[in-house]
């Protein structure tokens, strides 16, 4: 069926449609509400389009020509289609979903946060499942919500991307946690920023993800740096590294008081010029409007009001994270 100059649209599609069905020009208008003047046009401008007469007289009668029989049925099952494309979508069962949903999450997070969705998860969705993955790169962190691989990203950085939806979810202050007997064991009060720079680190971000760490970006921010004696590829090496190693990790207060409470570690503030670790959810549009995504969101919102006996996270936040 060869549309001339794009003129064959769906409302044209059902009225061929009634017309090859009901072999009636007057029964065709009046189903659409239309004179039968208008319904002839109508006829007269689909045997043009299609060169075929569609219809013709048997007796007093209309009858389908073979091609109007074929295009039937090819007719029923295009606005069939159509029809069900349009349909307002179903509404999300949780209990019923055997959905797979992928997270990828600032593994600063992932003993604190990750098993709060899980939780939640299986009691509210049994039947679903979760994939969690480390962040990916800015590009393929962009590729994999556009073409829908990845739901969410909980994310931490200075700058989150502007063209990506998001929501906020806690924030806290930011800690450096260093070995029993390091030197700085003792600090009282917040580390003054020049002697935490003569320091030597231990970071979680490779030296060329610099800007997307909520540390090295806020001191690119700042116009500074600091030295990275050793970088690690996940969270649960950072204990093991940091013991009896003369090196300082920074990170946001919940991980960092983990690891005091596990360990031989010790827990100061930060610089006051670092500010606080904001954390958020970030999704793209392609998915904004699905049910079970929407139903998804608010389940990891939900998670992190989990989080409010901790006297390190900020009220108001968890307030909006909850709604």
């Amino acid at each position: 069926m060869e549309p001339v100059n794009g003129a064959f649209d769906v409302r044209l599609m059902r009225t061929l449609l009634l017309l090859v069905t009901e072999c009636s020009v007057s029964r065709t208008a009046e189903i659409l509400g239309q004179t039968q003047p208008t319904g002839s046009l109508a006829l007269k401008r689909l045997r043009e389009l299609i060169g075929d007469p569609i219809l013709v007289r048997s007796g007093g009668a209309l009858v389908p020509t073979e091609r109007g029989l074929e295009l039937r049925g090819t007719l029923q099952r295009l606005l069939a289609d159509i029809d069900a494309l349009l349909a307002p979508p179903p509404s999300f069962e949780p209990e019923r979903t055997e959905r797979r949903f992928r997270i990828a999450a600032a593994n600063c997070l992932d003993a604190e946060f990750l098993p709060r969705i899980f939780a939640r998860l299986a009691e509210e969705a049994p039947k679903a499942s979760i994939d969690i993955a480390t962040l990916p790169g800015h590009d393929d962190l962009m590729h994999h919500l556009a073409d829908g691989s990845l739901d969410l990203v909980v994310g931490n950085w200075p700058r989150p991307p502007e063209q990506l939806r998001l929501a906020p979810l806690l924030s806290t202050p930011i800690k450096c946690v260093v070995a029993g007997g390091h030197r700085l064991a003792g600090t009282i009060g917040s580390l003054d920023m020049d002697r935490y720079l003569a320091e030597r680190h231990l970071s979680p971000s490779a030296d060329v993800m610099k800007q997307y760490s909520p540390i090295d970006g806020r001191l690119m921010e700042l116009g500074l740096s600091r030295h990275i004696a050793a970088s690690v590829p996940e969270y649960a090496i950072v204990p093991h590294m940091l013991a009896g190693a003369d090196l300082v990790f920074t990170t946001g207060a919940p991980f960092a008081e983990q690891m005091a409470q596990r360990g031989d570690f010790a827990v100061i503030d930060a610089p006051a010029e670092f500010g606080r670790m904001d954390f958020y959810l970030l999704w793209h549009d392609c998915k904004h409007h699905s049910p079970a995504h929407i139903w998804f969101r608010h389940l990891v919102k939900a998670s992190v009001s989990d989080l409010r006996s901790s006297r390190d996270m900020v009220p108001q936040m968890l307030r909006v994270a909850a709604e």
